[in-house]
């Protein structure tokens, strides 16, 4: 039998393992859309392989995932996208398995929104040695497997991306999902009530806020004192009419969970047409980052569409 020949056991072999790759490359490249680019390659590398002498399905497709990812962060179109300013990761609702493995800590904190963005500091291989060591547990071994160095470069790489990550991140202990839920909420009312001085009580005092304009403004927009984040927020908040044209009809706004941080998820019918996440450190908002473009917000709304009603009453059923 000629071993590239698909095969239903090797098939299901490699859809068995579809989720952990997908996961992988997921917070390799930020956005939901490549990963599964990635992986469908690696399904046709499968294919492809003559798997009868792959002795370690799972470690044969990770170290093709990982370099197929690689490759992508390297090229020249994503230099640019990533370099212009205007890249932000592509925010997925909770319980999507993209988002897994979630056991530890680190798992958890590997696909928030705010690692995602810290790894853009790292080089293309200091990012993979990271994502493989602390969300997948790889020794150093291992990964000098899949990466092709010694494991002395692994660890060095390592070493270099975890004080790159830990220097710029503001990790307080784990939020309390209730305690988050109320300091959100009253972000909202305090926000769509015009109220800022409440708005500035919420923030830390080197709160930053960042959008990506739903697109439009072609680069990011950041806004780097509680003043100046209280007063976009009160601005962004306020419904008028020509907000309500803009997304298409009159949006109820939820509270969810995104990348496994509270968030405030804004739907129109069943679309989402928004998404704000908060980064909260000792009891107050670090961190506001708003996402509104639609080519990012496709996969968070075919999940919110699967929820069928599970996400529970809006905390504004008409904005």
């Amino acid at each position: 039998m000629d071993s590239t020949a698909t095969d239903p056991f090797d098939t299901a072999r490699f859809e068995a393992g579809r989720n952990r790759l997908a996961s992988l490359a997921y917070r390799l490249l930020g956005s939901a859309v490549d990963a599964e680019d990635a992986v469908q390659d690696a399904y046709l590398h499968w294919q492809a392989a003559d798997r009868q002498h792959i002795r370690v399905p799972e470690a044969w497709l990770t170290k093709v995932v990982t370099n197929l990812c690689l490759d992508r962060l390297r090229s020249a179109q994503a230099r640019r996208e990533r370099t212009a300013g205007a890249w932000l990761p592509e925010p997925l609702l909770d319980g999507d398995p993209l988002l897994g493995p979630a056991d530890t800590f680190e798992q958890r904190e590997s696909v928030s929104l705010a690692v995602l963005m810290l790894m853009e500091r790292l080089s293309p291989t200091e990012r993979a040695v990271y994502v493989l060591r602390e969300a997948f547990s790889y020794g150093h071994a291992e990964i000098a497997e899949i990466l092709d160095i010694s494991e002395s470069a692994s660890q060095q790489h390592l070493h270099r991306a975890r004080q790159r990550v830990t220097a710029a991140r503001r990790r307080g202990a784990e939020v309390d999902r209730a305690a988050a839920r109320r300091i959100v909420e009253e972000f909202l009312t305090a926000a769509s009530s015009g109220r800022t001085e409440r708005l500035v009580a919420l923030l830390t005092d080197d709160a930053t806020a960042i959008s990506d304009g739903a697109g439009l403004a072609g680069k990011l927009l950041r806004y780097d004192t509680p003043q100046r984040v209280a007063a976009i927020a009160r601005a962004g908040f306020k419904p008028t009419p020509a907000k309500r044209r803009l997304v298409g009809g009159t949006p109820a706004i939820h509270y969810a969970l995104v990348n496994g941080s509270p968030a405030i998820v804004t739907v129109v019918g069943d679309r989402v047409v928004g998404s704000v996440t908060f980064d909260i450190v000792d009891g107050k908002i670090a961190t506001v980052r708003g996402i509104a473009a639609p080519a990012r917000l496709t996969r968070l709304t075919e999940a919110w569409r699967r929820q069928d009603g599970a996400a529970g009453a809006p905390l504004v059923a008409r904005w």
